[in-house]
């Protein structure tokens, strides 16, 4: 399964990396995409070309950066003709910081705020939005992958890349790097909570009828079930993150 930059999501998630952190920029932007599914497991990274003009590196600093991957079994790489760096199947939970209960208390909280201004408001405007073919399809792609999932861990991955797509429809850079953002920090408090099938269930009525009130043009209707969707994750999140 090979991989492309010619993808929304993939827009979406890389960017030019500015500062002095761009080896760490580059783990980040591309580890996040990893563990979205944004590259799934068993498809090629784009070539070093492409990634370092992506992500606007020098291809030794993006070796770096695959390296560190590499290491954390993210990717496994093999050369010669036909080789390249291969997205591996990522077992556990994402490796989060060790901090006191009340810092991450406090980073719960703080992520499920953001989180309630920034997704309900980009429901909201990509109803408001004129979607292109490409954009309808992006949308009901990622909403049948959604469906079809298979294994919790896929399930997840699907979700992360709806939301993704919804942000990224409304043609916002800066809205698709929010909801990256918030969806990267949201994945991995989710690998910590069992996968209630109770909760999907209503996670998936909630999906389908986001969705279609934005391809049908119901801005208030997609703005307020986001809303409920992002209010009954944060609930459980709440409950079960220690």
């Amino acid at each position: 399964m090979n991989s492309t930059m010619d993808s929304p999501l993939v827009d979406a998630m890389l960017h030019p990396v500015r500062g002095h952190m761009a080896f760490e920029s580059c783990v980040e932007q591309l580890g996040s995409a990893i563990q979205l599914g944004i590259f799934p497991p068993g498809s090629k990274l784009p070539n070093e070309r492409e990634l370092a003009e992506r992500l606007n590196v020098s291809r030794a600093t993006l070796r770096e950066a695959i390296s560190a991957l590499r290491t954390a079994g993210f990717v496994t790489t093999t050369r010669g003709r036909g080789g390249g760096t291969v997205v591996a199947a990522i077992a556990g939970e994402w490796p989060g910081e060790v901090n006191p209960v009340a810092d991450r208390r406090a980073g719960i909280e703080d992520i499920i705020v953001f989180r309630s201004v920034i997704e309900p408001g980009a429901a909201y405007r990509a109803a408001k939005t004129a979607l292109g073919s490409q954009q309808r399809a992006l949308l009901t792609g990622c909403l049948r992958d959604l469906e079809h999932a298979a294994t919790p861990a896929d399930y997840r991955q699907a979700d992360a890349r709806l939301h993704l797509a919804i942000a990224t429809v409304c043609g916002s850079d800066e809205l698709s790097k929010a909801c990256s953002l918030v969806q990267a920090k949201v994945h991995q408090f989710l690998a910590e909570i069992p996968f209630l099938q109770a909760n999907i269930a209503n996670s998936d009525g909630q999906h389908y009828t986001i969705v279609h009130a934005i391809l049908d043009g119901d801005a208030e209707r997609a703005r307020f079930v986001m809303h409920e969707h992002c209010d009954a994750t944060a609930a459980l999140l709440k409950g079960l993150l220690k």
